[in-house]
């Protein structure tokens, strides 16, 4: 089956509240899907970010995003005021996220609407039912965010023994002395998670599917490292024994250092990959379809010796491959994946990914400077989603501004486009997508809107500006809606209603 959807982060959504969340521009995003013969919105990851604001950092595998909670829903429920809403500084600048008013004001918001709510905790059955079917992580990462905050923010690393190594008469005094703050944490992921399962329900009555977004590894200073070690490869003293990278190459002398702890795939083997399927579970809690990070990662990877300032002295170790996936289906059933397998494809990559029978990613990004590129339209397959760029990428506008002369040029002969505009050179690419034999094709939002450099999404190797950008309120068109829309019915991609979906809509009528 051929279809299409669009690429627009949850933070990206416009809303009055200084980011994006799950407020009635999210419901407007998903009747412009709907509209435009689109039947995938693809997002990032939700969980709750650090330092850096990445989402690819989480502090929880498992968690929400507490900034993504609507305060006009909070309104609704009559847990809080406009006036209230209204005196919060969000940030000035309608198109980028300001972290730090974030950080400063959104919680102080929450806690208001928390106060007005705990009393009534104990008569919502939709309450207790939500924390009772979450307790296996919902208690560690309550306690966690409880007590980093009682600690400045400090890592858990640096905490003291009894708290670090979870001793239970330790934990057991803290819970009590911090058991408003866990209790507000409660708080937080029950609304996150009541917000998001009705905007979820919502985008699937219009016959929109998620498409979330899986990191592969898991933050050092997260709930997951604390709460679960053997989960990892730690020593005695719960300091990783290595870390991930990337080995050197072309691009870096000493390679890559991303200082994530790496998982003990022998030891979660023993146990059934109970971690990861506690994981993926929970992902489809949110998600429709899953898009994993970093997929390689599954049939090998690079760990690098804990506290080398360089990926120099990594090794390549052999990843879990399909007895992981073997164990996920046997105890989930059906996985609906997108794997990032970008990058390094080795045969043993190309071998693990025919094999889980996922599809993979082509970007047009790649393909289009050169005609034997692994990317190019000529080489992609029905089972793969193709993309213009990903939210690596900059916007294809500023993509065809800045490649060379010789690239643009093949890009152009490529696709028979003689448009010396290059806004039409960027639509002519989108089409280029569409046309391609993948069974999914994905755009970014802001390729649409030919937007140039000012609405990249991530800059990769960098940490600043990045995960930032907004749209303007207001800027989804009828005629770019049109447009679309009229893209998927020349090239068969709009969603078709399944008999099974069909006669659950007949019965809510």
């Amino acid at each position: 089956m051929r279809e299409s959807g669009i690429l627009f982060p949850i933070f990206s959504i416009p809303s009055r509240f200084g980011i994006g969340c799950f407020s009635k521009e999210a419901y407007d995003f998903v009747d412009f899907l709907e509209g435009a013969g689109q039947g995938f919105w693809q997002i990032l990851p939700v969980g709750p970010t650090g330092y850096g604001n990445s989402p690819y950092q989480p502090f929880s595998a498992f968690a929400g995003n507490p900034y993504f909670i609507s305060p006009e829903k909070l309104i609704e429920d009559g847990l809080l005021t406009w006036d209230e809403c209204n005196a919060v500084n969000f940030g000035s600048d309608e198109t980028k996220v300001d972290y730090g008013a974030m950080y400063e004001n959104r919680d102080n918001l929450l806690k208001l609407a928390f106060d007005r709510y705990k009393d009534k905790a104990s008569s919502d059955s939709e309450y207790k039912s939500f924390v009772k079917k979450e307790k296996d992580w919902l208690e560690d990462y309550a306690l966690f965010t409880a007590i980093k905050k009682a600690k400045g923010g400090a890592s858990w690393l640096d905490w003291e023994d009894d708290l670090k190594f979870r001793k239970p008469d330790a934990t057991a005094k803290i819970k009590k002395e911090l058991g408003e703050e866990i209790d507000f944490v409660y708080f937080k992921q029950y609304m996150f998670d009541k917000q998001w399962r009705a905007l979820r329900e919502y985008a699937n009555e219009k016959n929109v599917k998620i498409i979330g977004d899986l990191p592969f590894y898991v933050s050092l200073d997260s709930a997951d490292c604390w709460a679960h070690p053997e989960v990892f490869q730690m020593d005695k003293k719960l300091n990783p024994k290595v870390v991930a990278g990337c080995a050197p190459d072309a691009f870096s002398r000493t390679g890559q250092l991303w200082g994530n702890p790496i998982y003990d795939w022998k030891g979660m083997a023993g146990n059934g990959y109970d971690w990861w399927v506690r994981r993926i579970r929970r992902n489809y809690e949110f998600y429709d379809v899953i898009r994993i990070d970093h997929f390689h990662g599954f049939c090998e990877y690079y760990a690098v010796p804990y506290g080398d300032e360089t990926a120099e002295k990594g090794k390549l170790n052999k990843g879990p491959g399909m007895d992981l996936f073997n164990a996920l289906k046997a105890q989930i059933g059906e996985l609906k994946i997108i794997a990032e397998d970008l990058g390094n494809n080795t045969p043993e990559n190309e071998a693990l990914l025919k094999e889980s029978g996922f599809p993979g990613m082509k970007v047009l990004q790649y393909g289009f400077t050169s005609w034997d590129s692994y990317y190019v339209n000529h080489r992609h397959i029905n089972n793969c989603v193709v993309y213009t760029g990903t939210h690596d990428n900059t916007p294809t506008r500023a993509w065809v501004e800045e490649i060379n002369d010789g690239e643009r040029a093949f890009c152009r002969n490529y696709i028979n486009s003689q448009n010396s505009d290059y806004g039409q050179l960027v639509w002519d690419i989108i089409r280029e997508a569409y046309r391609s034999v993948a069974d999914l094709c994905i755009i970014p939002l802001q390729d649409y809107l030919c937007m140039g450099r000012e609405a990249r999404l991530n800059t990769p190797g960098t940490s600043d500006g990045n995960w930032e950008w907004r749209l303007r309120p207001n800027f989804l068109s009828e005629d770019l809606k049109k447009s679309i829309r009229g893209l998927a019915e020349i090239y068969s991609r709009i969603p078709k209603v399944s008999e099974t979906e069909q006669k659950e809509k007949e019965k809510k009528k």
